[in-house]
Formats: C-alpha cells, structure tokens, sequence
C-alpha cells in the first residue's frame, strides 16, 4: 500500500489535476495545447540533453538492458500488428496499434515513477534507454508504415528513406537526445551558468508534461474497437514487461538498477506519441486514443504489481 499511495498516486493525482482543471474550464484547450507544446518542444528536449550530456556512456549503455527492453518493445508491435491484421483492420491500421503497443511512455511516467520509488541516482538506466527510444521506435514505426501506405505504388527507395530521416529529424526529442549525445562526446565543458539554465527549464518539463497530459487525457473517448484496444492494452501494460523481465533476469542478468529501470518503463501506459503517430498518418486515431487513456488508468495497477515483484 505504500507504494501506491508515496509512488505512483501523487504523479496521477498530477494528471488528475490536469484532467479536472480543464473538465471544470480553468484550462481551456488551447491553453493545454501551449502548455504540451511547451512541455514536449522546449521542457523535455532540454531535460534530455541535459541528463544525456552528464551521462556515463560508457557505464550505461550496456547490451543486456537495450535488449531486454527493446525485446519487450518490439514484441508489441510484431504481436500488435498481427492481431490487428487478424482482427480485420488494414496495413496501415495495424502498423499504427502496432506503434501505440510498442512506445511506452518512458519519459513522462517512466521517469518520475522511477525516481519516486528509487531515487534520482536510479534514473541512469532510464535516460539510456530514453536516448534511443524515439529515434529507434519512430524509424521503425515511420518505415512500417511508409512501406504499407507505398505498398503496390513503386516508390523509390531513395524517397522513402528520405521522408523516414525528415519525420524523425524533426522531432523535438530526438533532437534534444542529439544535443544531449553531442555535448557528451565533444568533451567540451558548457559554462556552468549555462547548465544552470538549462536545470531550471528542465525542472518544468514533468510537472507541465504531467498536468498537460490530464487535459489532453480529457478529450479521449473510449468508445467502440473494444478487441483492438484490448490488445494494445494487454502488449502494452503484460507482455512488455513481462518479456522484459524474463530476459533481464534470465538471460542477461541484469544488475537491480537496470533491471528496475527496464521493466517499470516497459510497464508504463503507451505514450501520448502513440496517438499522435496514428493522428499524423489519419489512421487507427480511436483505438490509439482510447487505448493511451485506458492503459494510464490501468497502468495504476501494473506499475504496482511491478513495484513488488522487484529487488
């Protein structure tokens, strides 16, 4: 019970907060929309480059973690979209609740999750697997579904894997994570004025990302392709970690701070990228939005359970 009301409630009662402020019109829908686009262009680009630049590459970034986790991710969405094949919905359905099971949302609860129930110095792992979890995910995702929507079209190969590198470059994280990567390998020392700015725009990045994400939780209607849902949720929320665990405590061993950092991120609700994904390619949006909604309540369970099971 501990765990539930020290770890996990105070970040939901953020998100609840969010959600009631603009169900009561406190926040107005545009103003959540300033409020995300600020948390995840400005906030978060800046938290990751931040985290990224002080990281010990050399120490975090181990095989047996990108794997066990990575694994997990990539097991739902192979499964997710197979079962959307098999449920009837199209290639380009499918590709996009294959994404929505695969991208947990690392950063916005993974992180402060992580960091509630171990501490700030548990949260290397985190920021490792972060470093390459929009980049590798949106490149699969993007390529999967570029494939399926040129499918029959005889698009060259050139042109697909230039709108593939144009998608993900422009993404606001993948370019924090860039910054972050090249002021860890430059070895050149940023002014300390400098961190210190960047600290105070990163303090802002989960608490605006997790009070923006309850109002944009209330424009979410769970209606309608319960099967499809289900099966995002169940990927998401059970095979993910469990794969995950398996694989870090059976075949690789993991230490406990890498094994608690991978198997709470893979146990996390999809991200809000999920949607926006399938939103982008007009695809799937309903299954993806109800699923990102009912796999965050849901995730109060599964983070709990998880928290137990753990060293």
């Amino acid at each position: 019970m501990s765990a539930l009301l020290d770890v996990i409630l105070p970040v939901f009662l953020v998100i609840a907060a969010g959600w009631l402020a603009t169900k009561r019109g406190i926040m107005t829908g545009d103003s959540v929309d300033m409020l995300m686009r600020f948390a995840q262009s400005i906030a978060v680009p800046v938290l990751l480059a931040q985290s990224i630049g002080r990281l010990d590459l050399g120490a975090n970034y181990d095989l047996g973690l990108f794997i066990s986790f990575y694994s997990g991710a990539f097991a739902g969405f192979g499964l997710g979209f197979v079962g959307a094949r098999l449920l009837g919905r199209p290639a380009t359905d499918a590709v996009a609740i294959g994404f929505a099971a695969m991208f947990s949302n690392s950063l916005l609860l993974g992180v402060p999750i992580t960091e509630r129930a171990y501490g700030t110095e548990a949260l290397t792992g985190n920021f490792a697997i972060i470093s390459i979890h929009s980049p590798l995910l949106y490149t699969a995702g993007i390529l999967a579904m570029e494939l399926a929507r040129s499918h029959g079209q005889g698009l060259p190969g050139w042109q697909l894997a230039w709108q593939v590198i144009r998608a993900i470059a422009t993404q606001p994280m993948v370019l924090g994570i860039a910054a972050g990567l090249a002021i860890n390998l430059s070895g050149v020392p940023l002014p300390g004025f400098v961190w210190d700015a960047m600290k105070i725009i990163a303090g802002a990045a989960i608490p605006c990302a997790l009070f923006g994400l309850g109002g944009v939780l209330l424009r979410y209607k769970p209606e309608g392709d319960g099967r499809a849902i289900a099966l995002v949720v169940a990927l998401s929320l059970v095979a993910h970690p469990l794969i995950t665990w398996a694989l870090g405590t059976q075949v690789f061993a993991l230490d406990t701070a890498q094994l608690r950092s991978a198997v709470l991120t893979g146990a996390m609700a999809p991200g809000v990228n999920g949607y926006l994904f399938a939103n982008s390619y007009g695809v799937a949006k309903r299954v993806a939005a109800s699923s990102v909604l009912i796999a965050t309540l849901l995730s109060i369970g599964s983070i709990w359970f998880w928290l137990h099971i753990l060293p």
